[in-house]
């Protein structure tokens, strides 16, 4: 198919797909004797398989190791090599979620203490108790 089919199908632009290319990410089109690159059917599949990977957070030099590499896809060392980093993935994704937690919780407790004070004028002080307290659970660092 060309370029722009493949763009249609995959919601990337051509640029991208040739960058891609470019990059080894994807297998280097065959060229026609009319210049136009023609690229094979799964080249759809593997673009969308580049950019989930991209969303779940893996950069593109991670992606180039883990992709399946000719027509037997994934075997052996690589295929241990994918669950590795996908594992580092989810792990590194609950430590995220588990800080993102601590410090709604912190926020809320914020917004309660701020909303159950009277509004006394004194907003430079309230900041300062407020950023005090922030510092005291470990959600804002000290300088």
């Amino acid at each position: 198919m060309k370029i722009g089919e493949l763009a249609r199908r995959s919601g990337f632009t051509p640029s991208r797909i040739r960058f891609y290319e470019a990059s080894g990410l994807i297998g280097a089109a065959e060229r026609h004797p009319n210049g136009y690159r023609h690229y094979a059917p799964d080249t759809v599949w593997l673009l969308e398989l580049i950019a989930t990977a991209q969303s779940a957070g893996f950069s593109l030099e991670e992606i180039r190791k883990l992709l399946p590499v000719g027509p037997d896809g994934l075997t052996g060392r690589r295929r241990d090599e994918l669950l590795a980093s996908l594992r580092a993935r989810v792990a590194e994704i609950e430590r995220l979620q588990a800080r993102l937690d601590l410090t709604r919780t912190h926020l809320l407790a914020t917004i309660a203490d701020i909303e159950g004070r009277q509004a006394d004028g004194d907003c430079a002080g309230n900041a300062r108790r407020v950023l005090e307290r922030l510092r005291e659970d470990g959600v804002v660092a000290r300088r």
